[in-house]
């Protein structure tokens, strides 16, 4: 018998760097148990050039992302999602659409590399250390027990993985 495959969406504002790095992370490394999308409130219309770059570098497909808006996700055709995540701190601030099914929702934001002003060193780094908390982030998420743990001990965990502060010390 296989696995329940569990959805997930990720939202930003501009559906261009934190949320892609996360749809990413999600479906390379977790693909066997977790479909990962992710949208914005205000999309940017395109993908940041060194998200893609940073995924490109630590092998992921990169071929098929795109900057769209959860309006994709809200409607009678959109895939029914188990998990949304804000990731940025607009979003979280946002009137969220209503999500068929009523996924269960936390707040993980992760300080935008793409607001990095400073030379193109700078922003590389910014957006590796954006992967490193994020991947931390996603990593105990997709260790929880999901099928063993109660709406309520689900939610806290979920809140509780947004709170954490992870030492940005590794190297991806």
């Amino acid at each position: 018998m296989s696995e329940q495959i569990y959805n997930v969406l990720f939202l930003c504002t501009g559906n261009s760097a934190r949320s892609i790095l996360a749809e990413s992370i999600l479906n390379h490394e977790f693909g066997d148990r977790f479909k990962g999308y992710s949208a914005g409130s205000f999309p940017k219309g395109q993908v940041h050039p060194v998200a893609i770059d940073v995924l490109n570098q630590l092998g992921h497909d990169t071929s098929y992302f795109r900057s769209k808006s959860w309006d994709e996700f809200s409607g009678s055709n959109a895939p029914k999602l188990d998990f949304v995540f804000t990731v940025c701190d607009n979003a979280s601030q946002e009137t969220c659409p209503i999500w068929i099914g009523h996924p269960m929702t936390a707040h993980w934001g992760i300080p935008d590399p793409a607001a990095v002003d400073g030379s193109a060193a700078e922003l590389y780094a910014a957006f590796q250390s954006a992967y490193r908390m994020m991947r931390a982030r996603i990593s105990l998420f997709a260790s929880l027990p999901l099928s063993a743990l109660d709406a309520m001990s689900l939610k806290n965990q979920l809140t509780n993985i947004g709170t954490r502060a992870y030492p940005d010390e590794q190297t991806i």
